[in-house]
């Protein structure tokens, strides 16, 4: 018998939502970072000194707002709990850390240079075409979902938004660090907007990308990858200031490039790459 949703969130037959607490409260350490990188975006004046540091906050918050969202599913999945309402909160908070938070952050310390009055709507214009196609995408993941009762799948349905807010913070991150560094200067930051506009049309493509859910990290691993794991990570941490403007945008590209690639690529290979599990089934492609 079909039920009706009632005033408190649950179904006239006494149904309660289900609100599985640690993985929304990953989702909302999304939302805040992303909120929290939004009003830096804003407090930033480009007339003052400190400009660049406040946007190198609000880069680190996009960053860290993709590790939250990237965390919440994994949670999610190890626990059995996930949810139609994890999946709608997760888009919410999606499209403010990975959708107006990058747009917004790209138009304010790139684009109003390269589009200055009187052509500067078409700055704001390039801005919201990321923005629109991010939500579409966000949309299109949810309904392919709900139309198979699952939560996404083995593959991504073009490219995700959270690999592209991560592309766009770490070009960003990388663009700065070129001028901090008193590097010849030249004109590649007008390529920027380009990259805006192709990972718009890469987020509502159908270009499928893995989803790595089905990676196990509690699977035990050889000592030597272990080894190498931990040193790459310990690189990472120690020379952080000086490998991340450079090692994150490689990361973000190959994973762009690898969607074109991959189905080039012999099975076995990609098997290894992504450590997929035969016994999960097949599921919607988000």
């Amino acid at each position: 018998m079909a039920t009706t949703p009632d005033t408190n969130g649950g179904s006239q037959n006494g149904d309660k939502l289900k609100i599985y607490f640690l993985p929304n409260l990953m989702t909302a350490g999304n939302l805040f970072c992303g909120f929290l990188a939004l009003t830096k975006i804003v407090e930033a004046d480009p007339e003052r000194a400190e400009f660049s540091n406040v946007i190198h906050h609000a880069l680190f918050l996009i960053l860290l707002a993709c590790v939250f969202d990237l965390l919440d599913g994994r949670v999610a999945r190890m626990g059995g709990n996930e949810s139609p309402f994890g999946r709608e909160f997760d888009s919410l908070a999606d499209i403010v850390s990975f959708g107006a938070a990058p747009a917004f952050l790209v138009h304010r310390v790139v684009l109003a240079d390269v589009f200055p009055t009187p052509y500067h709507a078409f700055g704001w214009f390039i801005a919201s075409v990321y923005l629109i196609c991010g939500a579409f995408r966000l949309a299109r993941f949810n309904c392919l979902a709900a139309m198979s009762g699952g939560g996404g799948g083995k593959e991504f349905l073009g490219f995700p938004i959270p690999a592209a807010a991560g592309m766009v913070a770490s070009l960003t991150l990388l663009l700065l660090w070129w001028n901090e560094k008193d590097f010849p200067r030249s004109n590649w930051r007008f390529l920027l907007p380009v990259i805006l506009i192709f990972l718009s049309v890469m987020m509502v493509s159908e270009v499928k990308y893995p989803s790595f859910k089905s990676l196990d990290f509690r699977a035990k691993r050889s000592f030597f990858k272990m080894l190498i794991i931990v040193i790459i990570l310990g690189f990472l941490v120690i020379l952080r200031d000086k490998v991340l403007p450079v090692i994150a945008p490689l990361l973000f590209v190959t994973y762009l490039v690898y969607g074109f690639v991959r189905p080039y690529i012999p099975r076995k290979t990609i098997h290894d790459i992504e450590d997929e599990d035969d016994d999960i089934p097949e599921q919607p492609q988000g």
